[in-house]
């Protein structure tokens, strides 16, 4: 007998190891058309076959029957910004006029406790019912945006990592902090945070233009004093963005150079967007172990420009994948992984479903670092996944009536699905939202 605390029946998808090019993940992909999940103490116990696993089944136990719904380790939103959640869909702006116009007042509102719990708790019911388990979030400058976020996911016992915003010039006078008053601010919250349940802090400078020299420094501190901390950013997302931090560091050539100067480059570290990066700086993210955020719907939306998928790959450097959420226009990943198709199109390169499916989850999981630890149906993996039904819709109906194996269904899914395709997701081996909960 496997000695389980809940069993799942259904058809199971998972990418068996993380792999070096895009060629290889059809070769480690692994699908069960029937299959079982065995879990206990919140991991993964055992993945089988129905006709394998069915003798493991203890008849008080039981199990619960998904068939004819599709199961994922849960997906890995590597950027998105939980403030910004209300302001979604915001019309007319590249994306510097695009802060000073709808980001930073709406930031504003998050000293508020109250007020940052109500939009945290909407946040997280977002993320659950969208099929994501794992997130690597930007909060406010505010602590109490940081504090709300991460006690609602406490509660949840879900795997989030976020941090409180750093930025101490270029903002308006509502939003200003000195280097000394955030590097305090941060200090104390990943002193209170940093590995509670399944939590992880991120030092999170907004970007180089809202950075001043002793700002950077203060985030090489933390660094130092808190190594096993991520850093998030963002880099190289628009054109004129790129000119400014040019003009605000003449002495540094590139962009990354800028971080890679107070060594804020490395593991743990995630680059939002990299659009516009040149040869050298791929290199130096390959050479310390870096990771960039691919954001799709964000890097359309503002026209920012279009990523070079294949250029992580010729430079073996980790990736994930995005909702970016209020420049992003969706929290669904599906939705995420159709416009990310869409991007590759628009260069002559092939998004394939196993590839695109990998990036939102153990290419996610990888990229964070985290992939000991989530991503995919390993035995003592943490049980974070999400249960689809494939064909909510009638066209989704029709659609997989032709589809005659599983990449095409996957296919379709991230072309023609949504959030209404999610149909339970699981968090620490329990169930923390389900269509039937709801309806």
């Amino acid at each position: 007998m496997i000695d389980y605390h809940a069993a799942v029946r259904g058809a199971l998808f998972d990418i068996a190891e993380v792999c070096d090019n895009a060629d290889d993940i059809a070769h480690h992909a692994r699908f069960i058309e029937d299959g079982l999940l065995f879990i206990r103490d919140g991991k993964i116990q055992a993945r089988m076959s129905w006709q394998e696993g069915e003798q493991y089944l203890d008849a008080h136990k039981g199990y619960t029957d998904r068939r004819g719904k599709l199961l994922l380790p849960g997906f890995i939103d590597a950027h998105v910004h939980y403030p910004q959640t209300e302001m979604i869909g915001a019309f007319g702006e590249q994306l510097l006029e695009w802060l000073t116009t709808y980001t930073f007042p709406v930031e504003s509102q998050f000293a508020d406790e109250a007020y940052a719990t109500e939009i945290a708790e909407f946040f997280i019911s977002q993320l659950l019912s969208h099929g994501t388990t794992t997130a690597l979030v930007f909060c406010t400058l505010h602590p109490e945006s940081v504090n709300a976020l991460f006690s609602e996911a406490l509660r949840l016992n879900m795997r989030l990592i976020a941090g409180k915003v750093m930025m101490d010039r270029h903002t308006p006078e509502y939003l200003s902090e000195t280097a000394e008053q955030s590097y305090q601010q941060t200090r104390e919250l990943i002193q209170r945070w940093q590995h509670q349940g399944r939590l992880g802090y991120a030092i999170t400078p907004r970007f180089a233009p809202t950075s001043s020299p002793e700002l950077l420094e203060a985030v090489r501190r933390l660094r130092e004093e808190f190594p096993q901390t991520w850093l998030q950013t963002h880099l190289s997302e628009n054109p004129n963005e790129v000119a400014w931090v040019n003009d605000l560091w003449p002495e540094h050539q590139r962009y990354l150079d800028v971080y890679h100067h107070y060594q804020l480059t490395g593991e743990r570290s995630v680059f939002a967007h990299g659009i516009h990066l040149h040869d050298e700086e791929w290199q130096c993210l390959h050479d310390t172990g870096s990771a960039v955020a691919f954001c799709p719907t964000s890097n359309l939306f503002l026209g920012s420009g279009l990523f070079r998928l294949p250029a992580c790959w010729q430079n073996k450097v980790r990736m994930g994948i995005g909702t970016d959420v209020g420049a992003g226009t969706t929290f669904s990943m599906l939705r995420t992984l159709g416009e990310a198709y869409k991007v590759g199109q628009l260069q002559s390169y092939r998004l394939r479903a196993s590839e695109a499916f990998y990036h939102a989850t153990l290419g996610g999981a990888h990229a964070l670092r985290l992939d000991d630890k989530i991503g995919n149906f390993a035995p003592g993996k943490e049980a974070d996944f999400v249960v689809i039904d494939p064909a909510v819709t009638p066209l989704q109906r029709l659609r997989n009536t032709r589809c005659k194996e599983i990449y095409e269904q996957l296919f379709v899914l991230m072309t023609l699905g949504d959030e209404r395709n999610i149909s339970e997701t699981w968090i620490n081996g329990q169930c923390a939202w389900s269509t039937a909960a709801v309806s």
